[in-house]
């Protein structure tokens, strides 16, 4: 940039604001910091839950070294015939990931989420919502090395691809999941932006964004909604822990500490999985028919009385007759509320029957005589018979190892074959000694759900869903049965013999039926030689969704080879020469292969990371089975042997997505060595 002095170097004025802006959120910091809470509370309760308020909000105003403050700036138009324009006339905002203000409390950095921020990520000559000009910046090391201008209203200016976007989306990856919030593009910010009452589905190629569009909604939610979603709760559910901690820095650097995140099988932990069923057995427990021979299995208890109920107090005998108890427990099944809550209703309507006859009899009872009426041994006794006590873990227990019970409950439901395939062999002796499995877990929690309530939460995200049976689906639904959820996936990636097979389908069974459902099919990440050779793979595998396509043009970027012997050493010899660029190397592989692997690159003097591990500068090589692939990404990626991938699943369709979501994990470069013959759609 020329220029000559500093006042007019454009850049110098642009560090200089980064700086004063720092000091800024430094100075915020030490405020929050130095509040002393010592005379401002009544009780140790109400100081605690400040105090926690308080640590909260410095971890939301700490200053991460490597991580730009702000990263564009928007000029808003001056008012056009002394009327205001729309927006902020006249006005000039920096964009960032959280608010800055100085002294004097006017804004230095404004947050990515403010209505007033909104037009950088969707303003374009076409539509300049009032921009004058649209600012990105370029940091090198959390040092603001560039700077590049878009002037929206200029017609000289021609539509060009920008230089610092493209750069900052095609970033070498090291380290965990980065934001994206520089770069968000419009059609994911109208995603982001969503309502927090609706129910978002995004169905998103490889690379398209989907996950970290997610996250980002959970931080926008969390801005515009803070107080509602502070009472109610939110939660990040993910595939697995790897996945989950390489994205759990995504929405500390956007300024929110306070997400819960969770895979499936934590949300339903009341049993310890130590067992794994088939995939006949684990189909059948994650159909929603099971939703049925549950809630038969929860009310197989219940019985009509034949005797009647006589309640003594004092030198009085008060009988509520047979017939009368028998509607009491009829109404009560009819209402089809909670087991549980029913059960605690019962003593209660049977006191109030009794009160009913005692004011008949002249006398006055209140609210204490009925809740004594009620804890009578004789009304305590026609409810034990009536409407026993349920242990959702017992009863699933029984459930499975009682063949009697399994045919009654099921009848009309599951076929002799099916009751047969999801029974356990031999019944455990215990809740303890069984071999609980993770679809057996999920059964639990239905049942304790039919017994009593499960809590909800304010906002749910729900990643890779593709993968949930629709009884892992009822179970994230009650944890968002009174909030909103976004549920995001890729049916092409689909690799369980259970996976879903449309979206309406599964929103079904999530309890959010008519949810809208967006499709990203733009990629951002992944190169377009390489989603291209990818899609090769849609028609037989989802044969419904549109091919992928990508905004990333690198020749070079995909290397086939056939490898006719010593393929092992070629994988090895690959790995080491992605490790000359800068960057992660994911080498991908069949599970039976990674012990061969992993013994190679040790004899190699390759030092290597399992999936979820930070990479870092010194270890940028992640061996990875090809099961636990999905979602990550790296910029380089070895493919070994793709038949072995396709083979180490129980059918084709299944080895065919898994070998999808293997080859769509590469940012820079793909190279794919087999010596068995490709997969005919990628010959």
């Amino acid at each position: 940039m020329p220029s000559a002095t500093p006042t007019d170097d454009p850049l110098r004025r642009e560090r200089d604001h980064l700086a004063a802006s720092r000091a800024a959120l430094r100075v915020m910091r030490e405020d929050v910091e130095s509040l002393d809470l010592r005379d401002v509370t009544g009780t140790w309760v109400s100081a605690a839950v400040l105090r926690n308020q308080i640590e909260l909000r410095i971890a939301a105003l700490a200053d991460l070294a490597h991580t730009p403050l702000f990263f564009g700036r928007l000029d808003y138009l001056h008012a056009v015939g002394g009327e205001d324009a729309e927006g902020a006339s006249g006005e000039r905002f920096y964009i960032g990931r959280r608010h800055v203000h100085d002294a004097g409390g006017d804004p230095m950095v404004i947050d990515w989420r403010a209505p007033v921020s909104q037009p950088f990520y969707r303003a374009s000559r076409k539509e300049p919502m009032d921009v004058e000009r649209r600012r990105r910046f370029g940091y090198t090391g959390g040092e603001l090395t560039a700077y590049e201008d878009e002037h929206l209203t200029d017609p000289a200016e021609t539509d060009t691809r920008s230089a610092l976007l493209a750069a900052e989306i095609e970033k070498p990856r090291v380290g965990p999941m980065r934001d994206i919030v520089a770069t968000i593009q419009p059609e994911q910010d109208e995603i982001v932006r969503a309502d927090v009452t609706g129910t978002v589905c995004v169905q998103g190629a490889p690379g398209t964004g989907k996950t970290a569009v997610g996250l980002h909604r959970v931080a926008y939610l969390l801005y515009a909604h803070r107080e509602r979603l502070a009472r109610t709760g939110t939660l990040v559910v993910g595939p697995n822990r790897s996945f989950l901690h390489y994205i759990e820095q995504v929405l500390p650097a956007l300024g929110e500490v306070d997400v819960a995140q969770a895979t499936v099988q934590e949300l339903v932990s009341q049993v310890e999985v130590r067992g794994e069923d088939g995939a006949e057995a684990a189909t059948i427990k994650g159909d929603a028919r099971m939703a049925e021979v549950l809630r038969r299995a929860v009310r197989s208890g219940i019985s009509l009385p034949t005797e009647p109920c006589v309640v003594v107090r004092g030198s009085r005998r008060w009988r509520v007759p047979a017939y009368e108890l028998t509607e009491i427990i009829e109404e009560l099944k009819g209402r089809e509320i909670r087991y549980g809550a029913a059960g605690e209703a019962l003593p209660q309507r049977i006191a109030h029957a009794v009160l009913v006859k005692m004011e008949q009899g002249g006398e006055a009872p209140d609210d204490r005589v009925q809740d004594a009426v009620a804890r009578n041994p004789a009304v305590k006794a026609v409810v034990r018979a009536c409407w026993p006590a349920v242990d959702p873990v017992k009863l699933v227990h029984r459930l499975l190892g009682d063949a009697d019970f399994l045919a009654a409950c099921a009848d009309g439901i599951l076929t002799p074959e099916e009751q047969l395939a999801v029974r356990w062999p031999k019944a455990p002796r215990s809740v303890k000694s069984a071999r609980w499995s993770a679809a057996d877990a999920v059964l639990v929690d239905e049942a304790a759900d039919l017994v009593r309530r499960t809590p909800s939460l304010g906002h749910v995200v729900l990643d890779e869903a593709q993968d949930l049976s629709p009884m892992q689906y009822r179970a994230v639904g009650r944890r968002c049965s009174t909030g909103s959820a976004t549920v995001l996936g890729d049916l092409a990636q689909g690799t369980t013999p259970w996976a879903t097979g449309s979206w309406p389908e599964a929103l079904h069974h999530l309890g959010k039926a008519g949810a809208h459902v967006e499709e990203l099919t733009q990629g951002f990440r992944v190169p377009e030689e390489v989603i291209v050779y990818a899609s090769r793979l849609l028609p037989t595998i989802a044969p419904g969704l549109a091919p992928a396509g990508s905004v990333r043009e690198l020749p070079g970027s995909l290397a086939v080879r056939h490898v006719p012997d010593g393929l092992v050493g070629e994988v090895v010899a690959a790995c080491r020469a992605a490790l000359a660029f800068e960057g992660s190397v994911g080498l991908i592989a069949a599970d039976a292969r990674i012990p061969l692997f992993a013994e190679a690159l040790a004899g190699a003097g390759l030092p290597f990371l399992e999936p979820g591990a930070e990479t870092t500068a010194q270890a940028r090589l992640t061996l990875v089975p090809a099961s636990l692939a999905k979602g990550l990404e790296y910029d380089y990626v070895v493919l070994d042997e793709p038949a072995a991938v396709v083979a180490g699943e129980p059918d084709e369709r299944t080895g065919l997505r898994r070998l999808y979501v293997a080859l769509t994990r590469a940012v820079s470069g793909l190279t794919v060595l087999h010596g068995e013959p490709l997969p005919e759609q990628l010959r």
